[in-house]
């Protein structure tokens, strides 16, 4: 016994060993790996992958951004521990393919003809009956009626007491079973084809192959070898910009904390890009027109990309994946916030910077973005761009037909309108922060007839555009409002505009009324351009008059005081532009712009030292150049993968929709006839189980005598 044991262990492996593949090839382990898959691809879904640092940072917090930087949250699909998660799935669903496999082909080949008569008995389907035939002949007769019905029938012939039986065995719906094989096999070949055509390739070159991430600036021909991948590189993805008119063959992989630099066996030429636009101004066709030049032999094809209809050379997909800005020039008008700046115009490259001063404080101005064309909604409905509702004009039946009717229908109409060109830029101070702005290049009609120049700003880019909106002039120009506000900051425009307001709105018969409304006026002025602290907070606009009557007003005075003031305030600054338009000899604006004009005035005024800027820049002239992003990859795994997903619809489908039968009739000698037992079994039990045996009974035993 001592001797025989230690033999045994060796033939069947130690127990441990034994556990660990017990425990590997077992089902709810292969669930428990699909289940952590399932919620790392919910998270790589919803958050941005390999996207900088920074942008973590800026919208998760630094806590946050840590975190996710630890667990490799930011890089799910190519984290060590999802790389690992995917290959123990794909070692455990082998072994379970291993495992039942041959059991599975053993069972394929089995009819199980030996079954005994007592266990047919046994069986939830069973039925039994008399044939006025011998069993041999009864048998060979009901194995070719079963055969014509798409079952493999197998008999055999058994000695008994009182003479020949015949067991009848027959078996259909095997696919069922080749459904199992093929669904898991499914999962490994598209598993291998994940990893192959994942970031495991290139993880393994920085592991093994000396590379490193590359995180510096400059051109892309100065980068060293080791941030380099060869060209014989088997698997990778990377995006390629290409300016029009221009070239490129080396693509870039982002990396969480840098990038790397795939060179291509070939280089891409962008003749032109070409972009529609539905009505609301999203993208409907991007197009790139390329010559693709091969850096062996030098041959050129020409090829078209668009979105889903790639182009493909040397086993490298070329996808059209967005657009950007390839180098356009654009001319810019520096406009004063303050008369303490003179106007004065720059041209740039978007991409690039340049250097500029504001007295002693150094700026840099940095070209970010240009769009040729914003489509808006200026619909004057409800809504952030529209009006309030008017309780007096409620209509209860227009109301109720607004919410009958499709589905899709929707209350608010749509005004839909391409406002024209818009930059974005930077201005960054010398500590190297910077603020993000945004300008159209044209007034835009809001909806109140008013004209108004949009000037975007944000602190961070996780943050929306706030805009000012001061109004054009007659002319179509800013100059209106800056120099309404310059005057607005000088003491003596806004004294000469105090006296000529008083002047006019007192009655001549109580000339004692001028000094008092002058002073009122003054007051007014004062608190709207900051130049008084109300409770020793400084404030400005229409929040320091707001300020101001609420602590020198009794409440139940403050609605007419407040009414008075604003009426004050209007008229002082209708005079404050009479008077710095004398100034600087300008006509008056024609009166039926005038209203409207000093309207927004005053609103852009109140925001105006919201906006931090000492000058803001509108764009004049611009040369677009557009460019083409593609997405490079080369995937090896791409058909390992088509494979893995015919095996998985085709296994599904025979492991739910193909029900695995077998029956048994034993034919046994009785009198000059025959004695028939017959029995069903299934791997589901359904209705349509009992419906078929009962089918099969009347049509192999006739009338027959069923059992349950």
């Amino acid at each position: 016994m001592t001797t025989v044991a230690p033999r045994l262990e060796s033939e069947r492996g130690s127990p441990r060993g034994q556990a660990v593949i017990e425990l590997l090839s077992s089902m709810r382990f292969a669930i428990s790996l699909l289940t952590i898959i399932c919620i790392a691809s919910v998270i790589g879904t919803v958050l941005k992958q390999n996207e900088p640092s920074n942008n973590y940072v800026n919208q998760f917090g630094p806590f946050w951004a840590e975190v996710f930087t630890t667990l490799k949250l930011n890089t799910v699909y190519s984290a060590w521990w999802f790389l690992l998660i995917l290959a123990f799935l794909v070692i455990s669903t082998s072994l379970c393919i291993a495992r039942n496999t041959p059991k599975i082909l053993v069972d394929l080949k089995n009819y199980k003809e030996n079954i005994r008569e007592q266990s047919l008995k046994a069986f939830h389907n069973k039925a039994e009956g008399s044939l006025n035939e011998l069993p041999q002949a009864a048998a060979h007769r009901l194995g070719a009626l079963l055969a014509t019905g798409g079952w493999k029938v197998k008999l055999q012939e058994r000695d008994t007491p009182a003479g020949k039986g015949w067991m009848l065995a027959a078996k259909a719906g095997a696919a069922n079973k080749i459904g199992y094989i093929a669904a898991h096999s499914a999962i490994v070949l598209v598993c291998v084809g994940g990893l192959l055509d994942g970031d495991l390739m290139v993880r393994a070159q920085m592991w093994f192959g000396g590379k490193e991430i590359y995180n510096g600036g400059g051109l892309i021909a100065d980068v060293p070898a080791q941030h380099r991948l060869s060209e014989r590189n088997p698997a990778f993805r990377g995006n390629l910009l290409v300016a029009e008119d221009t070239a490129s063959g080396t693509a870039i992989l982002n990396q969480s904390n840098g990038i790397l630099l795939q060179d291509l066996p070939f280089v891409i030429e962008l003749k032109k890009f070409i972009v529609e636009y539905y009505s609301t101004g999203m993208p409907k066709l991007f197009a790139s027109d390329i010559i693709i030049h091969d850096k062996a032999t030098g041959e050129k094809q020409e090829a078209r990309v668009e979105v889903n209809h790639p182009a493909s050379f040397k086993g490298i997909n070329i996808y059209q994946s967005s657009f950007d800005d390839g180098g356009s020039t654009v001319k810019l008008q520096a406009v004063p916030m303050s008369a303490a700046t003179r106007p004065f115009e720059v041209e740039g490259t978007i991409g690039s910077s340049t250097d500029l001063s504001n007295g002693t404080e150094k700026l840099s101005l940095e070209f970010t973005g240009l769009r040729v064309i914003n489509v808006e909604n200026l619909s004057g409905g409800q809504g952030p761009n529209g009006q309030a509702v008017d309780v007096r004009k409620v209509d209860l039946g227009s109301a109720i037909e607004q919410r009958l009717g499709a589905g899709h229908k929707t209350t608010q109409t749509k005004s839909l309108q391409n406002v024209g060109p818009s930059v974005s830029y930077k201005l960054r101070d010398a500590a190297g922060q910077a603020r993000e702005y945004n300008n159209y290049m044209l007034p835009v009609d809001a909806g109140d007839g008013v004209p108004v120049f949009l000037l975007g700003m944000r602190e961070v880019p996780s943050e929306p555009y706030r805009y000012l909106r001061p109004p054009a002039d007659e002319n179509g120009e800013l100059l209106g409002f800056i120099r309404l506000r310059a005057a607005l900051d000088t003491p003596e425009l806004r004294n000469r505009a105090v006296q000529r307001y008083a002047s006019k709105a007192v009655d001549p018969k109580r000339p004692e009324l001028t000094q008092q409304l002058a002073d009122s006026a003054a007051r007014a002025l004062g608190l709207f351009a900051g130049l008084e602290k109300v409770n020793g907070k400084s404030s400005s606009g229409l929040q320091a008059l707001a300020d101001f009557l609420e602590s020198n007003v009794p409440q139940d005075e403050r609605a007419r005081a407040g009414e008075m003031f604003v009426r004050i305030l209007n008229g002082a600054l209708f005079e404050l532009d009479a008077v710095a338009r004398e100034q600087a000899g300008a006509k008056s604006m024609p009166e039926d712009k005038v209203q409207g004009f000093m309207s927004q005035a005053v609103l852009a005024l109140s925001d105006a030292p919201l906006y931090p800027a000492p000058m803001t820049f509108l764009l004049k002239d611009f040369k677009q150049v557009q460019a083409s992003v593609f997405q490079v990859a080369r995937a090896p795994g791409q058909s390992i993968v088509y494979l893995g997903c015919a095996l998985l619809i085709l296994g599904i489908f025979a492991m739910l929709y193909v029900r695995d039968r077998r029956l048994w009739v034993w034919l046994s000698p009785h009198g000059d006839g025959t004695h028939a037992t017959m029995a069903l079994s299934s791997n589901r039990k359904t209705m349509d189980v009992d419906r078929e045996f009962d089918q099969l009974t009347t049509r192999l035993l006739g009338r027959s005598e069923k059992k349950s």
